[in-house]
C-alpha cells in the first residue's frame, strides 16, 4: 500500500500493482498460443525448452530454480514433454531422488522451428524499445529482491 492512500483507497483495483502485472502476464501468455501451437507447446513448456536449449542437460531442481516452478508444477509438464518426444527424463539407479533432463534429437530440432517465435511476439506489448528494456529490468530486479527476501 502506498503510504498516502487511505484504507478505503488501498482496496481499489486501480490502485493495485499486482493486478496490472497479473493481467499483462495473462495477456502475453494468451498471445503466445498462436505461434506456439504449431510447435505443440504451451507457454510454460516453451520456457522450459528455452532453458534446456540454452543450458543443456540439468536436473529437475536446477530447471525449477531457473523457471521459478516447483516440482509439483514441473513434473506433469515434463511428463508431457517426454511423451511428445522432446525430452528424456532419467532417474539414476544410484540416486533416485534426482531426475535428470536432456533434449532428444526431436527436442533439439524443435529449436530451429521455434527460432521465429520471439520475432512473432514483437509488438505484443505496445511500448517503446527503451520502455520494454526498462520494464524487463525492473521486473528482474523485483524478482531478484523477492527471491532474496524468500531465502532469508
Amino acid at each position: 500500500m502506498i503510504q498516502t492512500q487511505t484504507n478505503e483507497e488501498s482496496l481499489r483495483l486501480e490502485n493495485q500493482l499486482c493486478f496490472p502485472l497479473y493481467a499483462c502476464a495473462k495477456e502475453v501468455v494468451r498471445q503466445y498460443r498462436e505461434p506456439l501451437e504449431p510447435l505443440n507447446l504451451t507457454y510454460t513448456q516453451y520456457i522450459v525448452m528455452m532453458v534446456l536449449w540454452e543450458f543443456g542437460e540439468m536436473t529437475e531442481g536446477e530447471l525449477g530454480k531457473k523457471v521459478h516452478l516447483d516440482s509439483g508444477t514441473l513434473a506433469p509438464l515434463l511428463k508431457r514433454l517426454e511423451k511428445a518426444g522432446y525430452i528424456n527424463r532419467i532417474r539414476p539407479e544410484n540416486n533416485e531422488n534426482k531426475l535428470y533432463l536432456s533434449l532428444t534429437k526431436e527436442g533439439e530440432s524443435l529449436k530451429e522451428r521455434a527460432i521465429d517465435v520471439p520475432y512473432q511476439m514483437q509488438g505484443c506489448i505496445p511500448l517503446s524499445e527503451d520502455d520494454l528494456y526498462l520494464l524487463r529490468d525492473l521486473l528482474n530486479r523485483a524478482l531478484t529482491g523477492m527471491n532474496e527476501k524468500h531465502r532469508r
